[in-house]
This record gives C-alpha cells, structure tokens and sequence, in this order.
C-alpha cells in the first residue's frame, strides 16, 4: 500500500468534500480516502493506482492539485 498526501485548490464546502472523495473512490486499488477541505490522503494500492491517476481524478471533479 501507499499513501498518497494531496493539496487541492478550489474546494469552498462539503459538497466539494463529497465530490473530491467520490471520485477518488472510484479508482481501482483505492482502498481508503480521508479528504477535508483543501487537501486528501488516500491509501491505495500502487500496483493497481498511481499518483498521477489520483491527480487526475481530482482535477476531472473540477479541482486543482497545488504542487
């Protein structure tokens, strides 16, 4: 397992909070997420997941990573 800590622009509400944890989960190998307004740390299985693909989860839900 690996965990991933992301920063994330543009999320105000927990709407945001719901629509950033959603997508995340929808990833395969994703086994949990913890996601709070501006960031979210997930766990998930490397070999089924990358960084790059958490990322652009985020971003096609309408938010940005912060570097």
């Amino acid at each position: 397992m690996a965990e991933a800590k992301l920063k994330i622009e543009g999320m105000s509400c927990q709407h945001c909070v719901q629509a950033v944890k959603k997508a995340l989960s929808g990833i395969a190998g994703v086994d949990s997420t913890d996601v709070e307004i501006g960031s979210a740390t997930v766990l998930y299985d490397d070999a089924k997941a990358t960084r790059k693909d958490l990322e652009a989860a985020v971003e096609e839900a309408g938010f940005s990573i912060k570097p």
